[in-house]
């Protein structure tokens, strides 16, 4: 008879026992559902992150390709200019030349009578005429200034490829020991006429300072 009233509260028991268990099982599951939706959304972020690193990576190497293409063609171009420069230089000596010959030979008629017989001495105190040993005629004022012209724009060549080979903006300054590999003899130009150059930054053309020998800008 006790046992009979005891078994309804057995049966309760087991029930509250049985949805504990069920309860805790299900919080459980919950916890480890939770967990993995949260090891899933960082494996979606590491995937895009490990993307979106591979594009810039790519977006990187094709923007370095594009550069040193660029440098290349500037290089070469350089090289193609300095190249026009040097002969324009040597065209411009050749002018100088011919302009100091034909102003010796103006002075020549200008003076028949200071000039000496072929194969006689030059007379003492007469520069740049004949027989004189190491006398040379005195440039004129318009080959001087086409000489120094040429040198400037040797300078300013010379410039532009030391900016691109050493990656140097336009307001970069140098030296000239900076230009000498740049030019004919690792020497600088000088100018026919005396005068002094300023190099300038990359960007700004060099000048003399006498008047009138400039490239412009």
């Amino acid at each position: 008879m006790r046992l009979k009233s005891l078994l309804p509260w057995l049966c309760v028991l087991a029930s509250l026992l049985g949805l504990a268990w069920m309860y805790a099982a299900n919080q459980k599951k919950d916890q480890e559902l939770a967990a993995l939706r949260e090891d899933s959304q960082q494996l979606q972020q590491l995937r895009a992150e490990a993307e979106e690193a591979k594009t810039n990576r790519v977006q990187a190497a094709s923007d370095e390709v594009v550069r040193l293409r660029k440098e290349n063609e500037d290089l070469l171009r350089l090289r193609n200019e300095v190249g026009r420069l040097r002969n324009e230089k040597q065209q411009l000596a050749a002018q100088v030349q011919a302009a100091q010959a034909q102003a010796q030979d103006q002075a020549a008629r200008a003076n028949p009578a200071q000039t000496p017989a072929p194969g006689q001495p030059n007379p003492a105190g007469q520069p740049g005429a004949p027989g004189r040993p190491g006398a040379a005629p005195v440039p004129t004022e318009q080959a001087n200034t086409l000489a120094c012209q040429g040198n400037l724009r040797l300078i300013q060549g010379a410039k532009q490829q030391w900016a691109t080979e050493h990656q140097k903006p336009g307001g970069a300054l140098m030296t000239q020991a900076d230009l000498l590999s740049y030019l004919k003899g690792n020497a600088m130009p000088a100018c026919p006429a005396g005068g002094v150059y300023t190099l300038n930054p990359v960007a700004v053309s060099p000048i003399c300072n006498i008047p009138g020998h400039s490239i412009g800008q």
